[in-house]
């Protein structure tokens, strides 16, 4: 939805932004994506439109954020996914909260091991969301290194599954940077010591050397602040590279195949059986709600 707010005139140079930011806003949001300013920023630097400078991404901001304002772009193109509104779910009817549109199972209960998708930063959980989603994947943002507390309950939680006969998956993402290299490290040797056990498999998806040799992302130079520099230069060299500069479809995909190499697809789609016929069962109760509500009034226990 494009709405004004304020008169402004733009430069020709900010309305060639604007244009190309719409293009590419559009682009993504055919195939479901909603982006964030990083996002975007980094598509305008992949497809050479501007340079990797933070001035440049300053400016792309600004430029963006008129626009929006002036009514230019739609507000629901860009979001931001680390600030929001939290509530309580409600129904405005029995009836309405027995619909089996709601009703799910645990399609993995059925399945020899358990997933969770662990990603570096809050911004890029929009990213992994709709594939999660569909997958039934639980999910979760780290926000960089890990706290002790969230790892606690990890290493508990993951404990739980484990005793209930399941191999423990975790499969995480995070920046090809100094850092978000060890983040890796740091979750194995945590959640391990809080589980009790090391046999958890902790797999990095991304991003990993052979993706950035393959999909070209823009590089950084590496933070030489960072205590784990010199390891990492001598590795890697002087560059790093962003997560949120991979288009969000390959970020999809490296976690559908990985789930999709270890899923037991004939025990999924029995589950997914049971879960419609459970579905049909609850849609028929939802449908006659107010005759039985009268029904049980009248003939009380």
């Amino acid at each position: 939805m494009k709405k004004k707010f304020v008169d402004k005139v733009f430069r020709r140079s900010s309305i060639d932004i604007i244009d190309k930011a719409n293009e590419i806003i559009s682009e993504y949001q055919d195939q479901g994506f909603t982006l964030t300013l990083r996002q975007l920023y980094y598509q305008f630097v992949s497809r050479d439109l501007i340079k990797n400078q933070q001035t440049e991404y300053k400016r792309l901001g600004q430029i963006v954020s008129d626009a929006r304002l002036a009514g230019l772009i739609d507000w629901n193109a860009i979001e931001d996914r680390t600030r929001f509104l939290r509530s309580h779910s409600s129904w405005s009817t029995p009836a309405s909260y027995l619909n089996a549109a709601g009703y799910a199972e645990d399609l993995w209960a059925s399945q020899p091991f358990y997933a969770e998708v662990w990603i570096e930063k809050d911004a890029l959980v929009g990213v992994i969301q709709p594939v999660c989603e569909e997958l039934r994947l639980p999910y979760f943002a780290c926000r960089g290194y890990t706290s002790q507390s969230e790892l606690y309950e990890a290493g508990r939680r993951l404990a739980s599954r484990s005793r209930g006969g399941k191999r423990v998956i975790i499969l995480h993402l995070g920046d090809h940077d100094p850092s978000g290299i060890d983040m890796t490290r740091d979750i194995t040797d945590r959640v391990s010591m809080f589980a009790g056990f090391s046999s958890i498999d902790i797999r990095r998806l991304a991003l990993n050397w052979e993706q950035v040799e393959e999909y070209s992302p823009p590089p950084n130079p590496a933070k030489d602040t960072d205590s784990r520099h010199a390891a990492y230069v001598e590795q890697f060299g002087d560059s790093s590279w962003e997560l949120d500069a991979l288009d969000p479809n390959v970020i999809s995909d490296l976690i559908r195949d990985e789930i999709d190499n270890e899923r037991d697809q004939d025990a999924w789609d029995e589950a997914e059986r049971q879960e419609e016929a459970t579905r049909d069962h609850l849609q028929a109760f939802a449908d006659r709600f107010d005759e039985l509500s009268r029904y049980i009034d009248e003939n009380p226990l």
